[in-house]
């Protein structure tokens, strides 16, 4: 073979210049305004997913799309006959979010797999990226949607969620996409575990224990679980607010203020005992085409979330919740109305690839810490779904979910690293 036809390995600089062109890139393609936005199944996704198409076949990878219209990148000569090892992480974002929640691991994965082609070298398994859709909840209120569809675990009330503000449910936003939505719904299982080895993701962490710690990577052990109601109705009765005295009301903004206030201090309370638990309700509010200031509100519509890495922390918690709903409901003579519970089950990352992503970040000289996730992510379904599953977290400023994400590109590129080792290694 000629010089000319030799691949030349890219210089660490070159592979730090790809990734801060594609997110670049990524950050031009979904601005919204005020942050990011890339919805799932609709454009800004498609947009994120043309972009890393383009990145992936002009550095001679190839692309292929699954069942549930994930795409699956490769090395030329991988026919997919044998197990390997996906790298993954998801293409959409929340409304108004960060540039790095989630494509942080997807451009991990493409430059692996860049170096990886460039040198000539052949892990001991073939190595994959995959590029999921529909992780975040924020549209349908269903999370991990791309893995789920591959597992069989999304139901026909999960396909008719509507999608906030549009009214688009979700079985038509996969039948636009190309998805059979009827196979969705059976439940069939789009992918086959026994050809994946094992599974990787690389992640920003979400909240401030990194930064705070001056972790520039770590070790993921595991991540919590949840139960939500997307919205819950408290009805209540509407009244002047002159003439109606405080022991006739009905009033339903008091109503889940009390019902707030009770689980606030059930969940300090558990806290003090040690469990692992986050409570939260992103969304509440009332009509505004009914509500005025002269008028008791009589409806107030929340969402209801509880997070755990322990099952059984999940389910007593949700109990004490309906508990406080029945009592609040006796007490200020008001209703809560239900919709459907959504369950997201807790997992554990593989105690080997854990071992393992400890022992070369040590050869690495990167830090040897793990902790646990608090936000899911699509490695808890693969690793739910009997796949052995890892996730490397990178140091990220200013949360997540909101466009101050701060991802530091050194950081990054450590993780990167840890990455490429691991695939050379071989899980």
């Amino acid at each position: 073979m000629s010089d000319a036809a030799v691949v030349r390995l890219p210089e660490p600089l070159r592979l730090r210049d790809i990734a801060a062109d594609l997110f670049d890139a990524l950050r031009e393609r979904s601005f919204d305004g005020t942050g990011i936005t890339r919805e799932c199944y609709d454009e800004g996704e498609n947009a994120a997913i043309a972009l890393f198409r383009e990145t992936a076949e002009r550095h001679g990878l190839e692309v292929r799309f699954d069942a549930a219209a994930n795409m699956i990148v490769s090395l030329p000569g991988d026919t997919g006959s044998k197990p390997g090892l996906l790298l993954a992480s998801h293409a959409d974002s929340v409304p108004q979010g960060g540039n790095f929640d989630g494509a942080a691991g997807i451009v991990a994965g493409l430059l692996t797999l860049i170096r990886l082609a460039a040198d000539g070298t052949r892990p001991p398994c073939p190595v994959r990226v995959m590029v999921l859709r529909g992780e975040e909840s924020a549209f349908y209120g269903r999370a991990n949607i791309g893995s789920r569809i591959l597992f069989g675990q999304i139901d026909p009330r999960d396909l008719a969620a509507k999608r906030r503000g549009s009214g688009r449910t979700l079985r038509e936003a996969l039948t636009a996409t190309g998805i059979d939505a009827d196979a969705v719904a059976a439940g069939r299982r789009m992918i086959d575990p026994a050809t994946v080895k094992a599974y990787l993701e690389l992640h920003i962490e979400q909240g401030p224990v990194m930064v705070a710690r001056k972790f520039p990577t770590a070790v993921v052990t595991g991540i919590r679980g949840n139960l939500r109601h997307r919205a819950i109705v408290c009805r209540g009765e509407a009244g002047h607010s002159g003439t109606v005295p405080r022991w006739l009301r009905r009033d339903a903004v008091f109503a889940v203020s009390d019902l707030l206030i009770r689980l606030d201090e059930h969940w300090m309370r558990l806290l003090e005992r040690g469990l692992d638990l986050v409570v939260t309700t992103g969304v509440i509010g009332t009509d505004p085409d009914q509500q005025a200031i002269s008028r008791i509100p009589g409806e107030v519509t929340f969402s209801f979330e509880v997070r755990s890495q322990s099952y059984e922390t999940l389910e007593a918690f949700y109990e004490l919740f309906r508990s406080e709903c029945r009592a609040v409901s006796d007490m200020r003579h008001v209703k809560f109305e239900f919709d459907d519970r959504v369950y997201t089950e807790p997992a554990r990352m593989d105690e080997a690839i854990v071992r393992k992503l400890v022992a070369l970040s040590e050869r690495l000289g990167l830090p040897s810490e793990t902790l646990a996730s608090g936000a899911g992510h699509d490695a808890a379904v693969f690793s739910n779904g009997g796949i052995p599953s890892g996730m490397i977290f990178v140091r990220n400023a200013n949360g997540s979910h909101n466009p101050a994400e701060a991802m530091d590109l050194d950081d990054f590129m450590r993780g990167v690293e840890l990455m490429h080792a691991f695939a050379v290694d071989g899980p």
